[in-house]
């Protein structure tokens, strides 16, 4: 485990940097404090990592999941079966809420709300946050008005928000109606923000100060409201107002002398993000900052909220499946891949599709043009997937590095000309060795050993020729389309692979034989 303590001890910023999504979704899951959702069980879209992941302490060792996970459901069955609730009940206390809910997922649904009532009130609000949001229907269809109104008061307000978005009208007016008015106004209040905005993902549970206080009184609100709050490792100090004036953390606190006031150890240089800014801009400025929170104030500079990081991560992860489906040609979904059905697949991969086709429409003009010279030296036909396939190679190798910098905002189009440059130069060296390589296999494997001799030194020069300018042209386009469109205010995603290839094929093949008819005299 040293490895892993390692990497737990790296601050924020590095672990954005890993390669290795899981990998940065499990760091966050550990560093994330108790009772909050555990995205790596609750996200549809990498729902399976849980299964490398998620096992249980025992002792000192780890046990393997799959191992774990039968052996409990067997127990869990029999248990059930013999109408032994009082053990059931102690067979789960020991357990975390997250473990909780994948055994009641992955067990019998018909289980499941016999299962989930043998749970401390407490913890029983906690594994409902970690259910998918149909078994939290199926549960909340089968509550009683007292067990809802349980549920509900044991929610931090931003889990109850979550939730509100993923059900049904029907559910959502039960939910609302056993509310207290006070959650209500603030559940209200969230969804009226745009689905992209800050506001939409903020929390208005947050422990506020007066410059005023004393770091006794600071204590004392502390003890008496803090039990209540999702996190009070952050703390903001605000005026009658609620104007943000500062901030500082529990350890400031803790350093500090018990008759210094608040207004003399706190920072007045406050780091925010108002609700109408994008939520990945704020999720983007906690990665770059390293803060566990971001303040969010409205137009006035009024402290309302704030996003915690773990928030953050999940839009991150949101923002990031979305570029892969644009990248992959589809249009982003918001459900998992089994729940998806098939129509509603078909509706999101079709209409790319469909456009990637009638563009390569172009192509096939372009071979029906260049007819009588593929006739004529019917060789260079062997060679158009090969050429074809390396341009788009090439240029989703460039689109995707410029993607990523994009996103990381480590370019913007200032940058432009920079990137091309770079680029160009890159497209240069990468193209010299693919030709020269391509020459030598040319030679020795197609006219020597397969004993083509239609594969003469000039053809070999026309097809290498073309590799050389294909990659040069593919790689400039791949870096230089995602930065334009950002500028235009477009999705640089949708600039990626599909795309790109669709371009780069007519472009290649114009080249192609453009070198074929100078050199050949075709």
């Amino acid at each position: 485990m040293r490895w892993f303590e390692q990497v737990l001890s790296k601050p924020r910023w590095y672990l954005t940097q890993l390669h290795c999504p899981a990998m940065l979704k499990l760091v966050t899951v550990i560093q994330r404090p108790r009772r909050r959702r555990c995205h790596i069980i609750r996200s549809g879209h990498i729902r399976p990592l849980r299964r490398l992941f998620c096992m249980r302490r025992e002792g000192t060792g780890l046990i393997n999941y799959q191992e774990d996970l039968e052996r409990y459901q067997e127990e869990i069955e029999q248990l059930a079966s013999e109408k032994r609730y009082a053990e059931l009940r102690d067979l789960f206390l020991p357990m975390e809420p997250a473990d909780i809910a994948l055994l009641l997922e992955e067990g019998r649904q018909e289980l499941m709300p016999l299962l989930y009532r043998l749970l401390p009130k407490e913890t029983a609000a906690e594994v409902f946050v970690e259910l998918e949001p149909e078994s939290q229907e199926m549960l909340i269809n089968g509550f009683s008005n007292t067990e809802l109104t349980e549920v509900l008061d044991e929610l931090y307000l931003d889990d109850a928000v979550d939730i509100v978005e993923e059900m049904p009208a029907s559910v959502v007016i039960r939910i609302l109606d056993k509310a207290t008015p006070e959650m209500r106004k603030s559940i209200n209040e969230i969804l009226k923000y745009p689905e992209d905005s800050a506001g939409s993902i903020m929390n208005m549970e947050f422990l506020s100060l007066k410059k005023d206080m004393t770091v006794a009184d600071a204590f004392k609100r502390i003890r008496r409201i803090g039990g209540e709050l999702e996190t009070i490792n952050i703390l903001y100090v605000t005026d009658p107002t609620r104007h943000l004036l500062g901030v500082l953390s529990v350890r400031d606190l803790l350093l500090a002398d018990e008759d210094d006031l608040i207004e003399d150890i706190m920072d007045p240089d406050v780091v925010w993000a108002k609700t109408t800014d994008d939520k990945e801009d704020v999720a983007q400025a906690l990665s770059k900052y390293d803060f566990l929170a971001m303040p969010i104030v409205d137009l006035e500079k009024r402290l309302v909220g704030i996003v915690t990081v773990d928030d953050a991560m999940d839009v991150i992860e949101e923002e990031t499946t979305e570029d892969f489906e644009k990248m992959a040609a589809m249009l982003p979904s918001d459900k998992p891949y089994l729940r998806t059905g098939v129509l509603a697949t078909w509706k999101a991969r079709l209409p790319w599709l469909m456009v990637l086709m009638l563009s390569a429409t172009f192509t096939g003009m372009i071979l029906n043009h260049y007819e009588n010279a593929l006739a004529a030296c019917l060789v260079l036909n062997a060679y158009i997937p090969m050429l074809s396939g390396t341009g788009g190679n090439s240029g989703t190798q460039a689109s995707t590095a410029v993607i990523r910098a994009l996103s990381l905002d480590e370019v913007d189009f200032s940058d432009v000309l920079k990137v091309l440059w770079k680029e160009l130069r890159v497209s240069l060296l990468c193209g010299v060795c693919l030709a020269a390589a391509n020459f030598v296999k040319m030679l020795l494997v197609d006219r020597l050993l397969l004993g083509n001799d239609a594969v003469t030194p000039l053809v070999c020069l026309v097809v290498c020729l073309t590799i050389l300018f294909v990659v040069v042209f593919a790689k400039c386009v791949g870096c230089s389309l995602p930065i334009l469109a950002e500028k235009a205010g477009l999705d640089p995603a949708v600039m990626a692979s599909p795309f790109i290839s669709t371009v780069v094929d007519a472009t290649s093949l114009l080249i192609y034989f453009s070198f074929a008819s100078a050199l050949l005299g075709i």
